[in-house]
């Protein structure tokens, strides 16, 4: 008897997917493979069940022989040790990034006379509201809020776009790609930069924007999004104040909060030495990130400190003693950072602190040392590395260069050809 594979990897069943298992039934005994969390966040989205409770969904329906696990989303795996006749799948994998995967599959059947059976998307108001409660449900505080600690675990690094606004928001959400080897790749979380929402504002990186504006930049964010959020708390403030900080954002679905290891007013830290910034004490700090901890009320939250004996050219060993102060305190993480454009200091950190650290959460800011690629990141211990201004830092040029056109040619003509259209705007709102 023929076989037949379909790759799922819903939370909830629908009318969709119960077509595709009654079409596969026209063809043979029907496998299904359950795509596992490790490749689930790379090719589609976050799951809110596991990929044990997933298989377990899928052995309950009707019409399935058997459950396996996927864990390549290319499908070598299951496609090498099942040999399946036909691979069923929705239509909607012929156009976009997908199309790179079913390629490959169509490649890898070819090589002993396999065939893909393309099923017509099934779309109705059915379908688009369970896809809509999955969206909400993703969206959710206490779903949202752990994620950040997920990641860690099942991917070999986090990585972390900024994001300030909605818009920029939607961009992260909605950004994936043909990687290597024909798999996709996306962001994991987004970035909510102090410095980002102070230009959006067109304020000075100074502290100024008060906390109430900031929660309103992640309200419009987590509005249109379900990507997990890390937040830039600069220097944190008082301590008495940055308990209350923690609560708001533990409340809002935040993941995680930084905070810097520095006292009096804020100085963005690529000017190092140039400006004055004081470094805070160790026992002052430690004395605030253990009141953060006290203050949170669920597991998930995270506080990672961020040392800047680096920037102030205090060098690694001033680095190291602040860590292991840090963590000791409570600090469920370390961020590094430099305004070098090499990477040996920040490597030299982090090799030495896994040597006596090897599960603290490690992160890194690439923005001067931007030649260092992720796997070398990976390789000397870092968890997340975070773009933290990449995307205001393309608009503003591009938005400066429109508005000086049309001063120059009179009309918007001369700039049209770069614009993305109206049209595309509405499409990635409408889609929320």
């Amino acid at each position: 008897m023929n076989t037949v594979y379909a790759c799922f990897c819903t939370d909830v069943i629908h009318e969709g997917h119960l077509n595709i298992i009654k079409e596969a039934g026209k063809y043979g005994r029907i496998i299904i493979g359950c795509l596992s969390d490790r490749a689930l966040i790379r090719y589609n989205r976050f799951p809110t069940m596991s990929e044990k409770e997933r298989m377990e969904l899928y052995k309950t329906l009707d019409g399935v022989d058997s459950v396996v696990l996927q864990n390549d989303m290319l499908y070598d795996d299951v496609i090498n040790n099942i040999h399946p006749d036909y691979v069923i799948h929705g239509d909607n994998w012929k156009h976009g990034a997908e199309a790179a995967i079913r390629s490959h599959v169509e490649t890898l059947l070819l090589s002993y006379g396999g065939k893909i059976i393309d099923v017509p998307y099934t779309e109705n108001e059915q379908v688009k509201k369970i896809d809509l409660q999955l969206k909400e449900k993703l969206s959710m505080p206490e779903y949202r809020r752990k994620r950040l600690r997920q990641l860690i675990e099942m991917t070999d690094i986090v990585k972390v776009m900024e994001a300030h606004s909605g818009l920029t928001g939607l961009i992260v959400e909605k950004t994936v790609i043909e990687g290597d080897k024909g798999k996709l790749d996306q962001f994991d979380a987004m970035w909510i930069s102090s410095l980002c929402d102070s230009t959006e504002k067109g304020k000075p990186d100074i502290e100024l924007i008060d906390m109430t504006s900031r929660f309103r930049t992640i309200e419009d964010i987590m509005e249109v999004t379900t990507k997990p959020i890390i937040f830039d708390g600069d220097t944190g403030g008082l301590t008495e104040h940055f308990v209350y900080t923690v609560r708001s954002l533990e409340r809002l679905g935040v993941s995680a909060v930084i905070i810097e290891d520095k006292t009096g007013l804020k100085k963005n830290s690529l000017f190092g030495t140039e400006v004055e910034q004081t470094q805070a004490g160790i026992e002052d700090f430690s004395a605030k990130i253990a009141a953060g901890k006290k203050a949170q009320l669920t597991e998930d939250f995270m506080i990672i400190a961020r040392i800047e004996s680096l920037i102030l050219e205090k060098g690694v060993e001033d680095a190291l003693e602040r860590a292991g102060a840090f963590v000791k305190a409570g600090a469920d993480g370390i961020m590094i950072h430099s305004r070098k454009q090499e990477p040996d200091e920040i490597l030299s950190f982090c090799d030495r602190f896994r040597e006596d650290d090897k599960d603290t959460p490690l992160v890194v800011v690439p923005t001067s040392f931007n030649v260092i690629t992720e796997s070398e990141l990976i390789e000397h211990g870092v968890n997340i590395v975070i773009y933290a201004n990449q995307l205001t830092r393309s608009a503003f040029p591009a938005m400066k260069q429109t508005a000086e056109d049309i001063l120059k040619y009179h009309r918007a003509k001369e700039v049209d050809d770069r614009l993305m259209s109206i049209n595309q705007i509405i499409t990635l709102i409408d889609e929320i």
